[in-house]
C-alpha cells in the first residue's frame, strides 16, 4: 500500500492551495481515504474523509465550506481542495486510508488509519 501527497506549498490567507494524494498498492474502492493535518506543536487532526460508497465526503467543522474532497476513481486519486486558507490551517498534511472502507461516525479517530503518506507542508501567511 502506498500514498502519495503533492500540492503543498506557501500561501497567504484567504489563498487557495490544491492538494493530491495518489494511491497504489490496493483496490481503491475497497478503502476509504480520509485528510489529516498535523499543526507544530499539536495533535493530528482529522479533516476529511470519501469513500467508494459515500454521495458527498465528510468534512471537520473547522473546514466545512472551505474545503471540498474529491475522489477520481480512474486515476486512483483523492484531492483536497482548500480554499480561503487560514493561517491556523498551517502544518504537514497526510492523506491516510481505512480498510473499514467507509465514512462513518468514527472516522475522526486517528487510529482507524492503517495506512499513511509521508506528507505535504502546507504554510498559510497572515
Amino acid at each position: 500500500v502506498q500514498l502519495v501527497e503533492s500540492g503543498g506549498g506557501l500561501v497567504q490567507a484567504g489563498g487557495s492551495l490544491r492538494l493530491s494524494c495518489a494511491t497504489s498498492g490496493f483496490d481503491f474502492d475497497d478503502y476509504a481515504i480520509a485528510w489529516i493535518r498535523q499543526a507544530p506543536g499539536k495533535e493530528r487532526e482529522w479533516v476529511s474523509c470519501i469513500f467508494s460508497r459515500s454521495i458527498k465526503p465528510s468534512h471537520a467543522a473547522s473546514v466545512m465550506g472551505r474545503f471540498s474532497t474529491y475522489r477520481d476513481r480512474a486515476k486512483k486519486t483523492v484531492s483536497l481542495q482548500m480554499n480561503n486558507l487560514r493561517p491556523e490551517d498551517t502544518g504537514v498534511y497526510y492523506c491516510a486510508a481505512d480498510t473499514r472502507g467507509i465514512c462513518d461516525a468514527y472516522a475522526w479517530r486517528i487510529s482507524n488509519y492503517g495506512y499513511w503518506g509521508q506528507g505535504t507542508q502546507v504554510t498559510v501567511s497572515s
